[in-house]
């Protein structure tokens, strides 16, 4: 029995992590202290005036563990270690786990590319990034390759020149097709050289070049080169324009501010390279509620630059940092050089960090608004379904369909929604077993039997065993009126259960027009969200019920073929599905093609080539 009392007393003065579990073992908080002992007592002192959330968590916490480290910074780095590997639900978590894109130019081949990657390795390439948008990436790279007509394929060379035809690139002008030797490895590297200087961010080189090849081939009265030309030389000027900056020293830096409300935060960031803004992005951060703007920052920090290869001179944020000093050389370690933390107060640095915390206020404001809007169209359609009803709350709504073609294959389908929302882990599919033909009502008498004896047993039986099943809804609802209601009413009352059921009334046209409910039909407004909610269950179930059923059909297909034929019993059906893709594969098979599939002696494959082949005979 582990008596937290006396364990607090064990707790040494020295640095390192601890770890807060619950009855279960599921670890909830991960911290770094300084001094294990005053920083894991001050969580058990009577009043802690930490916040609801910490509180929370410490009556939770059955049992602590730490770990004693050499220093603070060993601390920082197993703290961080450990929150990436569990993600505890108390700590301040980054909720978007990203990789970031980089350029990558493959100067260590002969004929290099410029290419996309998510990674940066130690393979003799040079790198360019990160940046924050990957569909900025994508296009910086088209406007590359179409500046300096490198090639993008991945052929090896000049092992494969002249062994293949060109492709399109090079008949759209966009290559000067080296696999063809058509340009050799000097005039291509000038080309390289230019797209190193381009990414480094020397355009003012490159449009002044570009100004003089289009005077140039006008002058020729080439007009269709000069207006390639003048095209990407608007692209360049663009580009250029685009990425001038704020600040005149070329430095590596990033911006960084938050936001926050009661329980979520956005954290905006401005990524500056060589003193060019190359892009901004935000980052949401949860269980923030009992956290200030110093704590998330510090959080946020930890979290982000473990997991990205690289790290700026400069950090510029919005507050300052209890762990400032720590985090410097944590960020140093890890940048192989100085890094810095700034906290301006004044001047142009200043009002970058202003720029990037109003960024943040707008997005977390805009997110609000979407939010809210989301739970108009769920929690807020199925509040309205609730009411028109007269039920205190409908969390969860079950919907089911049958679908057969002339009574083969029925199939059943139960389709699950909380709070408005689909919930596709607690979809079944059920196969019908006692009736043949095309009787929905039978049908739908035998799923929902299956389905609430399921449940019922599931409850049963032991905790371990529990499923899906369990979870009874607060409404059922049947794609159909009085009849399929009477149907669902007949078997709760035979399983002695009492769940509302409403009916879903259809008009001539096959719409939803009302709500069958305890013998009446409700009106619904057609424009409403809880009758467009309606709507999304009534389809989803059908689209669940098709699929499944199509998916039967294909299968009985491809097994009526095979068991037609002498010889093939369902083990050896069963080897040929595994030895050919398709019924086509299986019929232009030769016998020795058919001797190697286990099971299939030359007795069989014989009979299975005449049957095939015979059919093809006058």
């Amino acid at each position: 029995m582990f008596d937290i009392r006396e364990e607090l007393k064990k707790l040494p003065n020295e640095p390192g992590v601890y770890i807060m579990r619950d009855e279960n073992d599921s670890v909830l908080y991960v911290g770094k202290a300084v001094n294990l002992h005053n920083r894991v007592y001050s969580y058990f002192r009577k009043i802690v005036g930490r916040g609801p959330q910490i509180d929370r968590m410490v009556s939770r916490v059955a049992y602590f563990e730490y770990i004693v480290t050499d220093s603070e910074l060993e601390a920082l780095v197993l703290e961080n270690n450990l929150i990436k590997e569990h993600r505890p639900p108390y700590n301040t978590m980054l909720k978007d786990d990203k990789t970031y894109p980089y350029i990558k130019v493959t100067v260590s081949e002969e004929f290099p590319r410029v290419l996309f990657s998510r990674e940066m390795k130690k393979d003799k390439s040079r790198y360019f990034g990160p940046f924050p948008s990957a569909g900025a990436v994508r296009d910086t790279i088209e406007l590359i390759n179409k500046l300096f007509l490198l090639r993008t394929c991945s052929r090896k060379l000049p092992r494969d020149i002249g062994q293949e035809r060109p492709c399109l690139n090079y008949h759209i002008h966009q290559c000067n097709a080296p696999c063809q030797g058509f340009v050799g490895k000097e005039e291509y590297g000038e080309n390289v050289a230019r797209a190193l200087r381009f990414l480094s961010g020397d355009y003012e080189m490159l449009l002044g070049e570009l100004k003089s090849r289009m005077e140039t081939a006008a002058e020729e009265l080439d007009y269709e080169k000069a207006g390639r030309l003048k095209e990407i030389y608007l692209s360049v000027r663009e580009v250029a324009q685009r990425q001038k900056i704020s600040n005149e020293d070329q430095e590596d830096r990033d911006i960084i501010a938050v936001c926050k409300d009661r329980e979520d935060a956005v954290v905006q960031v401005f990524f500056v390279r060589d003193g060019k803004l190359i892009g901004r992005e935000h980052y949401y951060m949860t269980h923030v509620s009992d956290s200030d703007e110093a704590g998330i920052l510090a959080a946020f920090v930890k979290q982000f630059y473990a997991g990205t290869p690289f790290v700026p001179r400069e950090l510029m944020l919005q507050t300052e940092l209890e762990d400032a000093g720590v985090l410097e050389e944590w960020l140093s370690k890890k940048r192989g050089g100085r890094v810095k933390l700034l906290f301006p107060k004044r001047g142009d640095k200043e009002k970058l960090v202003e720029l990037a915390a109003k960024n943040a206020e707008l997005i977390l404001s805009q997110d609000r608004e979407r939010i809210k809007r989301e739970e108009g169209r769920t929690i807020g359609a199925a509040k309205e379904i609730a009411d028109i009803l007269g039920l205190e709350q409908v969390q969860r709504m079950e919907a089911y369909d049958i679908s057969n073609i002339s009574g083969f294959a029925n199939v059943g389908s139960m389709v699950v929604f909380e709070k408005g929302k689909p919930k596709k882990s607690d979809y079944r599919k059920f196969r019908i077993r006692t009736v043949a033909g095309a009787d929905d009502y039978a049908c739908m008498r035998e799923v929902l039997t299956r389905r609430f004896r399921h449940g019922i047993e599931e409850m049963e039986g032991t905790e371990e065993e529990y499923g899906s099943f369990t979870r009874f809804p607060d409404l059922l609802l049947m794609d159909g009126g009085k009849g399929q209601v009477n149907i669902a009413l007949e078997v709760l009352k035979e399983l002695k259960l009492d769940i509302p059921v409403c009916g879903m009334v259809k008009d001539d046209n096959h719409r939803t027009r009302g709500l069958y409910f305890r013998n009446v039909e409700l009106p619904i407004d057609r424009h409403s969200e809880g009758f467009m909610l309606i709507t999304r269950i009534q389809d989803e179930a059908h689209r669940f019920a098709i699929e499944f059923h199509r998916s039967l059909r294909s299968k009985a297909q491809v097994r009526s073929v095979l068991d037609e034929i002498p010889g093939v019993g369902p083990k050896r059906r069963k080897a040929l599905q595994s030895g050919f893709e398709s019924i086509e594969e299986i019929k232009n098979a030769s016998t020795e093609e058919l001797l190697r599939v286990p099971g299939i002696n030359r007795r069989a494959a014989e009979e299975i080539w005449n049957y095939f082949h015979e059919e093809e005979t006058p």
